[in-house]
């Protein structure tokens, strides 16, 4: 029996904790958080011993569940790591690039699990097409949210569009050859809305833009490949495939268009998408990386390389604004 730590017992804390007591093999042995109202309401609620002081918490537990903000990722993370304990933590993996590399480090020579809270990995409709060839040459990314001052610590790079970023490097098996950026701080001293085109060295491009100052939510992602299109809906859960129909495409809407290389039958699909809990997803292949000995999904190595692009990003951004 795997014993399990949370640290930060906030919003989303508490969706952890309601999918940690529901997992198999594991046992919630306590929580810390520093807030003595959030607190007192989660010991309340679930009847969850609070730990005042984070180290005591560490010693009692296998595994540390860091979704504090983002600023005090790195403290608690090291902490774990050289106690040995495995460390699931929230995205982003740190607040600095130079914290993101120590950790990478750190939990590298502790030999320890680590695994990055990028949820969109687990996302039911992202799952929907995880067997399809899939070698995307352009991607247009739309992450829109309304205003919500909970995560705004962090600009919305950070926020919103690092999910992106991560699906995006998952998906492109190519080096990043240049980044173009803006972006605009409206409601906070960060930037709240962004728009960036990524390109690599294969020859694909991706756009994507962000914003948490939208009247409209909306997370939707669009793939273009030879013969394909690719529509994934994270927010609606729902995906759509559009492709030349092919020997195996029986079962699906189609029709005949005419090109100039003639005839072409066009198959349209839309995959079963499974009414799938994403973070009780990410927590078991957690637990199941740390059972079975193997790499984790979102590896705290996946984790630097979305939060490296992110900073880049956000350079690109304050470096335009200070020419402006």
């Amino acid at each position: 029996m795997l014993k399990v730590g949370v640290f930060g017992v906030g919003h989303l804390g508490k969706f952890h904790l309601n999918n940690w007591k529901e997992i198999e093999g594991v046992k919630l042995v306590g929580f810390y958080d520093p807030d003595n109202e959030t607190a007192r309401m989660v010991t309340e609620q679930y009847g969850l011993k609070r730990f005042s002081d984070e180290k005591k918490l560490m010693d009692a537990c296998d595994i540390v569940d860091v979704i504090a903000p983002t600023t005090y990722h790195f403290d608690l993370c090291m902490q774990a790591v050289r106690k040995g304990k495995h460390v699931f933590v929230e995205k982003p993996l740190a607040h600095t690039i130079q914290e993101g590399r120590d950790l990478v480090n750190m939990v590298r020579e502790a030999n320890v699990k680590m695994q990055v809270g990028h949820v969109e990995r687990f996302n039911p409709a992202y799952l929907a097409i995880r067997d399809m060839s899939l070698n995307p040459m352009f991607i247009e990314v739309h992450r829109l949210a309304q205003f919500n001052p909970r995560g705004t610590e962090v600009s919305v790079i950070l926020d919103l569009m690092i999910h992106d970023i991560d699906i995006i490097l998952s998906l492109v098996k190519s080096d990043v050859k240049h980044i173009s950026a803006s972006g605009v701080a409206v409601m906070t001293d960060t930037p709240d809305i962004a728009n960036v085109r990524i390109e690599f060295n294969n020859g694909c491009v991706a756009n994507l833009t962000s914003s948490r100052i939208s009247m409209k939510k909306m997370r939707k992602i669009r793939l273009f490949q030879k013969d394909a299109y690719i529509g994934i809906d994270f927010l609606e859960k729902k995906t759509e495939i559009i492709k030349l129909k092919g020997a195996d495409d029986r079962n699906v809407f189609s029709f005949d268009i005419e090109t100039p290389n003639g005839k072409k039958t066009i198959a349209i699909a839309n995959p079963a998408v499974q009414p799938l809990n994403a973070i009780k997803l990410e927590l078991e292949a957690f637990v199941d990386s740390i059972v079975s000995n193997k790499p984790t999904v979102v590896s705290e190595i996946d984790g630097f390389l979305a939060m490296e692009v992110a900073h880049q990003i956000l350079d690109k951004i304050n470096n335009t604004s200070i020419l402006v």
